[in-house]
């Protein structure tokens, strides 16, 4: 008889013990979750959509400071002379003509990481851009926008704008406002006279 109310007793404890471990496991679980939703929510929040620390490079070699553009609206596009996009620059230079005078500006990064289409030197992309399609905007040094070598500038757009991610080919746009911030992202297909990128121009010029 003793026995068997030993074995009972016993039996409750580890089933007790049982119970607290699993509830404290659950709790320090739900703790976990709420930890990490907390520094994603901080991860969002603290995004870093201004350019204006950064500089680029010329097609000259100069370090140009993207602070000197504050109060004028960007479009930032990584461009190539031999891509199926390459009429965009046509839409590009309209664009900058309609829009130049009221303090908007195109600044075009050369790059080749896409299907080597812009193998060409500096000089050899701004005489073909002059002569085929009339550019004006500015043009800059060429750079890389994927890898390890990736240009800082881009480094921020892409981890900073919406939807965030690499580059996923030539002529990808993106909006700076008049405060440095990035204001959108626009695929290669989309044209840079379409309605979707001109009525963010308008309305950022607005401002």
């Amino acid at each position: 008889m003793l026995k068997k109310m030993l074995l009972v007793i016993i039996i409750s404890i580890i089933q007790i013990t049982m119970i607290s471990c699993k509830s404290t496991s659950q709790n320090t679980n739900n703790q976990t979750n709420i930890n990490s939703n907390q520094k994603k929510s901080e991860g969002n929040t603290s995004l870093n959509k201004n350019i204006y620390d950064l500089s680029v490079k010329t097609m000259d070699g100069e370090n140009k400071k993207l602070s000197d553009y504050k109060g004028k609206v960007l479009l930032i596009v990584n461009v190539a002379s031999k891509c199926g996009y390459t009429p965009q620059y046509e839409g590009l230079e309209a664009i900058y003509e309609k829009y130049k005078d009221r303090g908007f500006e195109i600044l075009a990064f050369p790059c080749n990481d896409f299907g080597d289409q812009e193998p060409g030197t500096n000089d050899e992309i701004r005489t073909f851009c002059e002569s085929k399609y009339n550019v004006t905007f500015t043009l800059f040094d060429k750079v890389a926008v994927l890898g390890n070598g990736k240009d800082p500038l881009y480094e921020r757009l892409v981890n900073n704008s919406e939807p965030s991610g690499d580059i996923g080919w030539n002529f990808e746009k993106f909006i700076i406002d008049k405060n440095g911030d990035i204001a959108g992202r626009y695929k290669s297909k989309i044209k840079p006279e379409s309605e979707e990128i001109t009525a963010v121009i308008e309305t950022e010029l607005a401002k």
